[in-house]
């Protein structure tokens, strides 16, 4: 009997047995992963020591650094342009500003030198002529603005020193044609009273009425009911 039961344990048909672990899966899983980890650190570490080897990661750090240093000059070269075109910018605003003002100058002076002119041509006037009269007319002018208003201007002296003075009127008018009719208009508002001892010098706007044609302006200086000088000048 005892021999059969050896037989069987010893052949094919001895029963099939299974083995089985006193550990229990979690503490398996946690051996595994823990396995795991120390597999991959070993691999790192095996790339940082062959790329130190290789002198890859010492190459890539030196090509960091410079282009750091690039991006640093860049930036500094950026400021320095971007600070050369400021004061580009102002010295232009300011030069613009001069050179306004100079204009602005130029064209002042332009007109006092118009005027200076004026003053000194009409003041020339004012020199004594040969004669014995004791009022002249010396200057007369007149200018048509825009067609619609004149512009005139009249100088009287008394050509001799220590003159007593003069009271009396300036009578102006002036003709040419209306519609193509003759016209003639004279001083709105009347004579002017004109009084003076050596000099005096009158000036004024006329309105004139429309399709007038202005061909001459007459000045007369009455004295009382005597007139004591006329001219007159074509337009």
């Amino acid at each position: 009997m005892r021999f059969k039961l050896l037989r069987r344990r010893l052949t094919i048909s001895a029963p099939r047995m299974k083995v089985r672990s006193a550990l229990p899966w979690p503490l398996r899983c946690a051996g595994a992963a823990i396995v795991l980890g120390f597999c991959a650190a070993i691999g790192l570490w095996a790339f940082e020591l062959g790329k130190d080897i290789a002198g890859v990661d010492r190459a890539a750090k030196e090509e960091l650094v410079r282009l750091r240093e690039e991006v640093a000059g860049l930036r500094m070269e950026r400021d320095r342009v971007q600070s050369v075109i400021n004061t580009s910018s102002s010295t232009l605003t300011v030069e613009r500003a001069a050179q306004d003002r100079l204009t602005a100058q130029i064209r002042a002076l332009e007109a006092q030198n118009r005027a200076l002119r004026e003053d000194l041509g009409f003041f020339e006037k004012l020199i004594p002529a040969s004669g014995t009269e004791a009022v002249a007319i010396r200057a007369l002018q007149a200018e048509v603005l825009s067609g619609t208003q004149l512009k005139w201007q009249v100088l009287v002296i008394q050509p001799v020193k220590n003159a007593p003075e003069f009271r009396g009127k300036l009578e102006l008018s002036l003709s040419g044609t209306l519609d193509g009719k003759p016209w003639l208009m004279a001083l709105p508002g009347g004579p002017q009273a004109l009084q003076f001892r050596q000099y005096r010098r009158l000036e004024g706007m006329v309105d004139l009425p429309p399709q007038a044609v202005v061909k001459n302006v007459s000045a007369r200086v009455v004295e009382g009911s005597v007139s004591r000088a006329v001219q007159s000048v074509s337009l």
